[in-house]
């Protein structure tokens, strides 16, 4: 086993041996549905929208719903969780909403309908990461030797869905996209009520409030590196496809591309216990935002040049696999225990839901404005505001705070 301890500000990593978590195989199973269907939903739907007959400024709005939604639904449903005690029941419910809620697409055929719908959709899909990692992180107890194991098959889900929701919309057409999603929304609520809550026992603190804790210099900075990082990922996720596309990269090409980094995702995941155990929770989390910087320069500086592109799109095993893992450690140190959902939700709104939406909005201007080379550009400085952020959190951390 192995957990995180920080002393002197360094974060040390003491190693043991421990079995499989007992739910090992339901949170696995429940990450393949659940980003499975984010790998068919987020990719397609704009081209089920355009199906429809919106036009290009009406899918703008639609998909920005889901990065607002975002920013709101994580934190409520945290709030319920945490104060409910029940998380396993919330996560259930969310799975419901989520069913229902996706079940209205097959209806909704007008601008205003769709508006509604994405509202509802994501204010429920938008609580199934957090508290999903909550419950894990309760069931692993502090213990992170699996934890790389169990979430790579969130990757697995996610290229294995791309990839074949691909093909089967060339055969079949984009119309039978509300199917394939609706299927993997019923398996997240089918292995949802699966899952159950792992009794905790907590060591006895001073009680802090929430607001209390968000107002720490070093937690302050934490979020402001998240967000700067996911923030800067937005340069990828939003523009990528579109700038090899001008580049004159054939879509099996940029497709190769995407395979490759979720590849390298995946291997991150599953080496993920060692390399924790050899360099430490600090040193990885500060690693990934430096090579952040160098792999949005990078795509800025050499798009052209076929390697360094693949190099580029390898390096996201980096920039989001050992940040994620580093990040969801380091939220350990304040966020465990009772206030375990609500640190998840936090996290996820902050980086995904405010850094992502800056970031799709700020990315979009200079796209227009200054150019695909300079946005990427900024994507650097953005990563690295965010590796500044993260030195500062790291030097203010308080000594000998553990996180269990």
């Amino acid at each position: 086993m192995w957990r995180c301890e920080d002393r002197d500000t360094e974060t040390e990593v003491a190693v043991t041996q421990r079995s499989w978590p007992e739910q090992a195989f339901n949170f696995g199973f429940f990450f393949f549905a659940y980003y499975g269907f984010v790998g068919v939903f987020s990719p397609f739907v704009s081209l089920y929208f355009s199906d429809l007959g919106m036009t290009a400024v009406q899918i703008g709005i639609l998909m920005s719903v889901a990065q607002a939604m975002r920013i709101f639904g994580p934190n409520l449903w945290g709030w319920v969780a945490d104060h409910s005690q029940q998380r396993s029941r919330v996560l259930r419910l969310t799975g419901l909403g989520a069913v229902l809620s996706f079940i209205c697409v097959f209806f909704g055929k007008t601008f205003a309908s769709l508006f509604f719908i994405m509202i509802a959709l994501n204010l429920f899909t938008s609580a199934q990461g957090p508290l999903s990692e909550a419950l894990m992180l309760a069931e692993l107890k502090g213990d992170f030797t699996h934890y790389g194991m169990l979430r790579l098959w969130g990757s697995v889900g996610y290229i294995v869905v791309v990839l074949t929701s691909g093909w089967l919309f060339d055969w079949l057409g984009i119309g039978v996209m509300p199917w394939v999603g609706l299927t993997l929304l019923g398996l997240v609520f089918t292995v949802s009520m699966q899952l159950k809550e792992t009794p905790q026992s907590y060591v006895h603190k001073a009680k802090i409030s929430m607001r209390a804790l968000i107002k720490q210099r070093e937690i302050i900075a934490f979020l402001a590196s998240a967000c700067a990082m996911i923030g800067a990922h937005m340069a990828v996720y939003v523009f990528f496809s579109l700038y090899m596309s001008q580049l004159g990269y054939s879509k099996i090409t940029i497709g190769l591309m995407w395979t490759l980094g979720v590849i390298a995702e995946i291997g991150f995941f599953f080496y993920q216990a060692p390399m924790f155990r050899r360099f430490g929770i600090q040193r990885l989390m500060l690693f990934s935002l430096a090579v952040g910087v160098v792999r949005f320069a990078m795509i800025g500086l050499g798009a052209e040049f076929l390697f360094l592109i693949l190099l580029a799109q390898f390096l996201h095993g980096v920039t989001f696999g050992i940040h994620h893992s580093a990040s969801v450690m380091t939220l350990q140190r304040w966020f465990s225990g009772p206030l375990q959902a609500r640190g998840q939700a936090l996290y996820i709104s902050v980086s995904y839901g405010l850094g992502g939406t800056l970031g799709g909005i700020g990315f979009s201007y200079l796209w227009d404005h200054v150019g695909p080379e300079w946005m990427y550009l900024s994507a650097a400085l953005v990563s690295f505001v965010g590796l500044c952020c993260a030195i500062l959190s790291f030097r203010w951390h308080p000594v000998n705070h553990t996180a269990r």
